[in-house]
């Protein structure tokens, strides 16, 4: 089973950005769809951006789309997660999670999560 940890979350002003990455170890990243999730205090774990296996396709939550970029570096075995112009309601506990057969957006149906990294937006 694959490994994940997550790291790049911090506190930014509104507008600001932030780079997100999980580096994966135990098994290749190619080998698994991709995904972030994010989960906000007293709120249901979400589906931001979720990535195929062959990584032809990217599927974004609609309040991130145009903000977020999701990709993903085999040779490092790491995806990431670009934020630009962030905003107070993306504030959460960011996770990546994989799975070697599910590319979709619910989370539960993901095997592996890493520990996840807080990001604070501020106003």
């Amino acid at each position: 089973q694959v490994q994940l940890v997550e790291s790049g979350g911090g506190l930014v002003q509104a507008g600001g950005s932030l780079r997100l990455s999980c580096a994966a170890s135990g098994r290749a990243v190619s080998a698994y769809a991709m995904g972030w999730f994010r989960q906000a205090p007293g709120q249901v774990r979400e589906f931001v951006a979720v990535s195929s296996r062959s990584g032809t396709s990217t599927n974004y939550e609609d309040s991130v789309k145009g903000r977020f970029t999701f990709s993903r570096d085999n040779a490092k075995n790491t995806i990431y997660l670009q934020m630009n112009n962030l905003r107070p309601e993306d504030t959460a506990v960011y996770y990546c999670a994989a799975d070697l057969t599910y590319s979709g957006t619910y989370y539960r149906q993901y095997d592996s999560w890493g520990q996840g990294t807080q990001v604070t937006v501020s106003s």
